[in-house]
Formats: structure tokens, sequence, C-alpha cells
């Protein structure tokens, strides 16, 4: 899962994006409006963390901006303003919560990972797909109760296909998705990674489809 975190306070954007780096996400980072735009009108992001109060263009303009471009992944808005007045007009320029500063990181992660399992059309954090189950919030995979020893690729690699399953993901998506904007990035390894993912899943589930990429179902699914 990729992250993009817009914030100005270079101190506070690094807080936030080691402890996202922790939890397993790929970071991004922009420190004012108008790089913030730029990268989430032109890259995939399955969420951004936005500030408002930004210099060269101010977090609603940006907001505003992507969401009148048609791009529509979740925003969480982060403000150290408390009138009421401002937080609604994040939630009306298009933003999905918000986080008033001060915040806990803690708080900041458990609401992204409640954006990102909503985008996909899960309510909890424990996903369950036949005999696999994904734990969003502890970053652990297990297989009829068996936990999975899986790299921090397999298993970023895993998790969006769950988020996503029963839909073709193809492997250019799975590489926008899993390596940052300055990544290297080879279409070739994900071959590498599903193979590794079916080894330890020991279950048939991730189906190759043949010119399109990949799809994860139960295996009972068909």
């Amino acid at each position: 899962m990729r992250i993009l975190v817009v914030e100005d306070d270079r101190d506070l954007n690094r807080q936030v994006c080691e402890a996202l780096d922790e939890a397993g996400y790929v970071v991004d980072r922009a420190f004012d409006g108008a790089e913030g735009h730029f990268l989430g009108d032109t890259e995939p992001y399955d969420a951004v963390i936005l500030d408002i109060g930004l210099p060269e263009m101010d977090g609603i303009s940006v907001l505003e901006a992507w969401r009148e471009a048609g791009r529509t992944m979740p925003v969480l808005i982060l403000t150290a303003r408390d009138r009421w007045s401002d937080k609604v007009a994040g939630i009306d320029a298009g933003a999905d919560d918000y986080v008033a500063k001060p915040f806990h990181v803690e708080e900041v992660l458990a609401r992204i990972r409640a954006l990102i399992r909503r985008a996909a059309g899960h309510a909890s954090s424990q996903i369950v797909l036949g005999p696999l189950s994904l734990d969003t919030r502890s970053a652990r995979a297990t297989v009829n109760g068996t936990a999975l020893k899986l790299t921090s690729h397999e298993f970023r690699l895993l998790s969006y296909l769950v988020h996503h399953a029963g839909k073709v993901v193809s492997r250019t998506e799975l590489v926008e998705h899993m390596y940052d904007q300055d990544f290297d990035r080879d279409s070739n390894t994900i071959e590498v990674f599903v193979g590794r993912l079916r080894k330890k899943l020991g279950v048939d589930m991730i189906e190759t489809i043949r010119g399109l990429g990949y799809r994860i179902q139960a295996p009972d699914d068909g």
C-alpha cells in the first residue's frame, strides 16, 4: 500500500513517514501544496495525508483540484486549526476524515487503515478470504491459523491483492503500489514475489490471468 504525506513541517513529516514505513507502507512525501498536488495528480496512491496550512498552495485547494480532476483516493486532512468551519471546509472539499494537531501518530495510522479498508469495501481490520486471514492492524497474515513468515514486499503484495480480492490486478498496478516514486521499478520482480507467496500460502489462491495480471480469491470461489 502506497501513501502520500503532504506536510510542510519537516519534523512532523518525517515522524509520520517513519511511522508509516514501520507499519509496512510505501511512503512518498511532499513539503508544499504545489508538489503535493502534482504527486497526487500523477501518481497512484491508496491514501493521502494532507495538511491544510501549506505554502505554495493550501490543502483545501489541493484537495478540490484532485477531486475536480477525478482523483478518488481517500484523503485524511491534518489541521492545527480548531475552528469547526475549517473541518467542515475540508470534508466539503472531498476529505474522507480529519485529525487535529497535536495528534498521536497511532491515531493517524488507525484512521489510514480504516480509510484503505473502507475504500476496498472492508469494514473490519481482519480481512478473511477462505483459509487466509489478513490483519491490517498488526500487518500479519495467517493460513488456517498458522502465521506466515513474509518479507515486507511479500506482505505488501499480498495485502494489495487481498484488499482487491476477486479483481484482476495488473503487474504495473502492483508495482505502482508497492514501490515509491524513486524506486527503480521492474515489473518482472512481481512474478518472483507471486511465486514465493504461492509457496508460503500452501493453498491455490493466486490465479494468473494471462496477459492481464493476477487475482486472489478463496479456493472454493471457483
